[in-house]
């Protein structure tokens, strides 16, 4: 970066540990401490512990900020704690770590115990402004300057009981196997390119978007205007806005890979079958401990039932052209435009993915059953399930590895990082079950 800070109040450097292409948290950390007089050398993503160092040598850094979505950028960031260890950088690096992968307890707890300096967790941007202003305030000895206590576990991990599997063996749930099977329109992938945004845009989930992403919400006194208010003045003419550029300067390529196969399950593996039978590849997914014990596998026929079963899968995207777009305004400092219009690409590939799962359960002949309301349809108040990789039912994100292998998602544009990421990030991939019991569940617990 070129901004300077010769009297500024202090530099940290930021950056996406490596393997890791989510920003848009540490993206915000930037806005916040640049607006409030800090300098920032941000990386980007998928950066290296050198390159971290490097950079922090030379802009004379005096605090080191990373940041990462995935549950291995948290062993990413305790592997680079122990290099500035090793370095003998840990006294003059204080380090800020955030993500949403990482806990308070992990950070302060775990990797306090480990690293030879301070290290600090980061709920939010607004708390990293915090802990810059408490360290750059300890380091030049401003009177009162203290960093916040750290925080003690409020349970013990040793108090944690985990009910194990009875010793007689698999234990499956009660998912009935007797449902009809649908027959599908061909078996194989398809590829559907040039989708308008007419056809998805009704599928946007506008509290999502202006909630969710946007951050739109009534005053917390209560006074001026409510939230229903702020959607139609605010929310909504924005939007239209957002939507007519898209339009108008061709930044959407949505496009989608799908298709059905046969399968069978076996204990807690969904194989899928070639056209003859045999195995082309499997799943192993986790199963509750507890409560119905379910597993997405028992939502398909078992291999000892001798029938075979359907299943779906999906790549869509909104293509790279909008993340372009979005990376260009963070570099003109156009923070806001910025915002909204990441927020909207997020929220446009999930409405694409949602109007494509409805595609497929009309032509699995499964629709009849569909709410007339979008809200309902939000609610997944319709018969059959939409999985992505790396929710608590299928959160192995290795596994999108055989999706990419059965769809070949290069057709239209999405390539997998080596840490399994999809590219371009607009872009979203799934499992599609047709059970009338399929829902969403968490694989550690209870439905």
């Amino acid at each position: 970066m070129e901004k300077t800070d010769e009297a500024g109040k202090g530099t940290i450097v930021l950056a996406t540990v490596r393997g890791d292409v989510h920003d848009i948290g540490k993206n915000l950390v930037d806005i916040i401490l640049s607006n409030n007089g800090y300098n920032v050398v941000n990386l980007g993503i998928k950066q290296p512990v050198s390159a971290i160092l490097e950079a922090a040598d030379e802009h004379r850094a005096d605090v080191i900020g990373m940041s990462g979505l995935l549950v291995k950028s948290t062993v990413i960031m305790k592997e680079n704690l122990e290099e500035l260890n090793a370095r003998g950088l840990a006294a003059t690096y204080p380090v800020i770590l955030g993500g949403a992968a990482l806990t308070r307890a992990y950070v302060e707890q775990d990797l306090h115990e480990i690293y030879q300096g301070e290290v600090r967790y980061a709920r939010d941007a607004f708390e990293g402004l915090r802990l810059m202003d408490a360290l750059i305030g300890v380091k030049r000895g401003v009177p009162g300057a203290k960093l916040p206590e750290l925080r003690p576990r409020r349970v013990r991990a040793a108090t944690v009981e985990i009910e194990d599997r009875p010793e007689e063996g698999h234990v499956r749930s009660d998912v009935a196997t007797d449902n009809p099977i649908p027959t599908p329109p061909f078996w194989g992938t398809r590829v559907i390119k040039g989708i308008q945004l007419k056809e998805y845009a009704s599928w946007l989930d506008e509290g999502a978007l202006f909630k969710g992403q946007w951050g739109l919400k009534q005053a917390r006194t209560g006074a001026g205007p409510t939230y229903e208010e702020l959607v139609e003045t605010e929310g909504r003419p924005r939007l239209r806005g957002l939507l007519d550029r898209l339009q108008t300067e061709n930044l959407l390529e949505a496009a989608v890979v799908h298709g059905y196969f046969p399968c069978v399950s076996k204990n807690d593996d969904l194989i899928i079958l070639d056209e003859q039978g045999n195995e082309r590849t499997r799943f192993t997914l986790p199963r509750q401990r507890r409560g119905r014990r379910l597993c997405l596998a028992d939502f398909f026929r078992p291999e000892e039932s001798g029938e075979t079963d359907v299943v779906g899968f999906q790549v869509v995207t909104v293509g790279s052209r909008i993340g372009e777009a979005t990376a260009k305004l963070f570099e003109s400092h156009s923070y806001r435009d910025y915002l909204e219009l990441h927020g909207l690409s997020v929220q446009l590939a999930e409405a694409l993915a949602e109007y494509w799962h409805a595609r497929v359960r009309a032509e699995l002949r499964i629709a009849g059953g569909d709410p007339d309301t979008l809200d309902g349809m939000f609610r997944t108040a319709y018969q059959g399930c939409r999985y992505s990789l790396g929710y608590p039912a299928c959160p192995n994100l290795e596994d999108r590895a055989k999706i990419a292998e059965l769809l070949r998602p290069e057709r239209i544009g999405v390539h997998l990082s080596e840490e399994f990421q999809l590219h371009p990030e607009q872009s979203t991939d799934a499992i599609v079950v047709h059970h009338p019991e399929a829902s969403y569940f968490n694989a550690g617990g209870e439905r």
